[in-house]
């Protein structure tokens, strides 16, 4: 039975889905909130956006498993936005960006945000991680992050020498608390019994944080939320469109159409790797985000993406279908509207705490290793000037600089970036050569080839004839490799290079 293209699942999936949807709720609940906190915004605007990203965008979405809400990469660009323009000027800009997204999808363009340098989005994410855990790291003390990361930087020192042992007060009281958020967080995820495995770290420190300021009837900041979620949905004013007339409101837009397009179709393609269920349809995916900020923007919430961190959880804890993400979006509006005065005792600085520990992990520097080793010194040094401009200058500027540099990698081959696509007759559709160059310039159609292979046996691929392979379709190559393998399904690689090879393997 099906509903809308929704089809009912079984008992027994069912089953699973809501077992999953609990535990992504409960990774959800702290992320929602904290996310808003370091975007300059209150913690009710978080939830709702993922309250939409579950119920809506989890219903319309084209990768069934990944999780969509507020996320850790925008919150940045948020709070530079707030800061500047205002409150209200957040749900126009989500409403034009969102209109981007869902005329993108239309147009079928979704593919091309997968051609963007693994280099660059990597760089871009250790970049938001630096920022996110120097602002968040002032909120630990009850205090509100400055205006630029730089000042963020330059001012840790001051607070921690402005700690004092003797007298304890609520700046004292506070950094305890997410301290021990942070202990607690860590502790969990290195002993946390087999049993329990699927208890959110980020949920255990919160409600460590949470119980031992009751407890000790700590005088520390504590989130503010509405009594009513209703009354946390702040409608755009009448004269919203003049606002678009607004060249920086425009460009705004605009960047976060694209970063948040970027972040979604990189973090499903990310979850393709996690299952072998349905695949990724990048194009509707794309459509759905879009329409899922819209509502955002009209709605005066954050801005949403597709979250590896929750999308993770919920395929590690069972998730087969998309009933796990809506359900998921249900159980954070219940507990809303239900238990306000719960979420009114939680410390604002056991928030921060978890936005410090997600930002350190943003940092991967595990990711520029494997660039380094595997693809030569460009790639790294990509991931390294897109995270220093973002840090010292803005999101956007990082992102168009590591773009730029991407570009070198075609200089010795610019004219010669064709990719040609052979598939002789007498194999039946089940051998492939290809010639030419892959680049990042030909991904989209490098990616629909590669797809297009059946899945139902043993396939062949001849790169003999291949004169140049990019870091970003080589990544793509090693992703296809080593799902098809994983499924059962062989494939047979014939002429790669020892480069080619030692790049794929």
């Amino acid at each position: 039975m099906s509903f809308a293209g929704f089809k009912l699942p079984t008992l027994a999936v069912a089953s699973r889905d809501f077992t999953a949807s609990i535990v992504v709720f409960l990774v959800a609940m702290p992320l929602c909130m904290g996310i808003a906190i370091a975007s300059g915004v209150p913690p009710e605007k978080g939830l709702i956006t993922g309250i939409i990203g579950g119920i809506v965008v989890g219903a319309l979405a084209g990768s069934p498993l990944q999780v969509s809400g507020p996320a850790a990469g925008l919150a940045v660009v948020v709070f530079e936005l707030v800061r500047d323009k205002g409150l209200s000027a957040l749900g126009p800009i989500l409403i034009l960006a969102g209109l981007i997204q869902l005329i993108a999808g239309i147009l079928k363009v979704g593919g091309w945000f997968r051609a963007i340098s693994p280099a660059v989005v990597h760089g871009m994410l250790a970049g938001i991680g630096v920022l996110i855990v120097v602002g968040q790291f002032h909120v630990l003390f009850d205090a509100r992050p400055l205006p630029s990361g730089i000042q963020n930087l330059l001012a840790i020192p001051g607070r921690l020498f402005g700690l004092s042992a003797t007298n304890v007060s609520g700046v004292e009281q506070a950094f305890m608390i997410g301290l021990l958020t942070i202990a607690a967080m860590l502790g969990w995820e290195r002993f946390r019994p087999a049993a329990l495995k699927q208890v959110p770290a980020a949920l255990v420190g919160v409600m460590v944080g949470t119980l031992t300021a009751f407890s000790l009837g700590l005088t520390i900041d504590r989130v503010d939320v509405p009594q009513s979620i209703v009354a946390a949905v702040a409608l755009p004013a009448p004269d919203f469109l003049a606002k678009w007339i607004d060249p920086s409101i425009i460009v705004a837009a605009l960047a976060i159409a694209f970063i948040a397009s970027a972040e979604t179709l990189l973090s499903a393609a990310a979850v393709d790797r996690m299952h072998n269920g349905v695949r990724t349809d990048y194009n509707k995916e794309l459509r759905a985000q879009g329409i899922g900020n819209l509502l955002c923007g009209v709605a005066g919430a954050l801005p949403m993406t597709g979250v590896i961190v929750r999308s993770s959880a919920n395929v590690q804890a069972g998730a087969t279908t998309r009933l796990s993400t809506m359900l998921h979006g249900i159980w954070i509006l219940g507990f809303v509207a239900l238990l306000p005065w719960l979420l009114r005792e939680i410390p604002m600085a056991a928030l921060g705490a978890i936005l410090v520990v997600t930002g350190v992990r943003l940092v991967s520097l595990a990711h520029v290793r494997h660039l380094f080793h595997s693809y030569g010194v460009l790639p790294a040094l990509i991931w390294a000037v897109t995270l220093v401009v973002v840090v010292a200058e803005d999101l956007l500027t990082g992102v168009l600089v590591g773009i730029a540099l991407s570009l070198l990698e075609l200089v010795p081959h610019v004219r010669r970036l064709g990719l040609k696509v052979e598939m002789p007759d007498e194999t039946e559709g089940r051998c492939m050569a290809l010639a030419g160059s892959a680049t990042f310039v030909t991904l989209p159609k490098l990616s629909d080839t590669l797809d297009a292979l059946p899945m139902d046996g043993p396939t062949c691929l001849d790169v003999s004839r291949l004169t140049k392979v990019d870091h970003t379709c080589a990544e793509l190559m090693k992703e296809w490799l080593a799902r098809r393998r994983a499924a059962g399904h062989p494939v047979e690689l014939t002429g790669a290079s020892y480069k080619l090879a030692t790049m794929t393997a």
